[in-house]
């Protein structure tokens, strides 16, 4: 089982203690030096202030951090957990990609999302009641954009006309990408798009306010696979897609390490390859003292990986 972090950027009540380039260049190597396998973003680029106020957190520039972090980094994965992918032109978000990808060395993880949030879209742009059908549109434009050949491409309002993006990204054909929520839709995009489908999980007012399937519980990701699993079948798919949660527990969920250990067990023997932990802190030291202790306590116990 691989660890993400989730990063504490969004973090504004501390001022420079997580919104500083000094607090980025010194947690990002330390998540590494502990042995974690990535790091994780979140995307709002114009929420609303009602939603700001009423439990939301503001998100900065995923390719913007993401490429700080690979500055100062060597090995970290670095994962959008999500990208709303309709927010964007997709020939614009395979730009982003293909350079933070090739500039990094192949570390870029693109975990995607079709969001919820009805009034960013309108602040956007961006068709909310399309953006399912804009989702999948606009990996198919994405798939054609990152092959490193001249391309061509009709979409909704926009046409490539034998264009060209080099140099492409590092990992071929392109980094993983990771189907996120947790929706029959969602599920069959991961089967038929992408590498690996990204659920999280949710409390009911949670899976209402984001229109999505609630799962909080093991046994509703083990439901929820197995649909994943027919649907791959259904179209013969002859490998699933692999599994990476956005947490390892529920919200307002409370686990000692010890609990942690079984959960993550859990995750494990329900084929989850990758899951996040977010630590935390009102203060960047509280926030390293409370990473270490889950490295300790939790990361160091797990299983280690065989090598061949």
């Amino acid at each position: 089982m691989k660890i993400n972090v989730v990063l504490p950027f969004d973090n504004l009540n501390a001022g420079d203690e997580f919104m500083s380039l000094e607090a980025i260049t010194s947690i990002a190597p330390f998540i590494e030096r502990l042995g974690f396998n990535g790091v994780n973003v979140t995307d709002h680029p114009c929420p609303s202030a009602k939603w700001l106020d009423n439990g939301g957190h503001y998100a900065q520039d995923p390719f913007v951090v993401l490429s700080m972090v690979a500055a100062c980094t060597q090995q970290l994965k670095l994962c959008t957990g999500i990208l709303v992918l309709p927010y964007r032109n997709p020939f614009i978000t395979a730009r982003a990609i293909a350079s933070l990808d090739y500039l990094s060395n192949g570390r870029l993880m693109m975990g995607f999302g079709a969001g919820y949030m009805k009034g960013e879209y309108y602040a956007l742009g961006a068709d909310f009641e399309a953006r399912n059908d804009t989702m999948d549109e606009y990996l198919q434009a994405l798939k054609l954009a990152l092959s490193g050949e001249d391309f061509s491409f009709k979409g909704t309002g926009y046409e490539a006309r034998n264009c060209r993006i080099l140099p492409t990204s590092k990992q071929r054909p392109h980094p993983p990408f990771l189907m996120g929520g947790n929706s029959p839709r969602a599920m069959r995009r991961a089967a038929e798009l992408a590498d690996a489908w990204y659920p999280f999980f949710t409390a009911p007012v949670i899976s209402a306010t984001a229109r999505t399937a609630q799962i909080n519980s093991i046994a509703d990701l083990a439901k929820a696979k197995q649909y994943l699993l027919n649907h791959c079948e259904k179209i013969n798919r002859q490998e699933p897609p692999f599994l990476m949660t956005g947490s390892i527990k529920a919200p307002g969920e409370q686990l000692s390490h010890a609990q942690y250990l079984d959960k993550i067990g859990q995750l494990a023997d329900l084929g989850v390859s990758v899951t996040c932990y977010a630590p935390q802190g009102d203060t960047r030291q509280a926030w390293c003292d409370d990473l270490q202790q889950f490295a300790e306590e939790v990361l160091n116990k797990l299983p280690k990986e065989k090598t061949p």
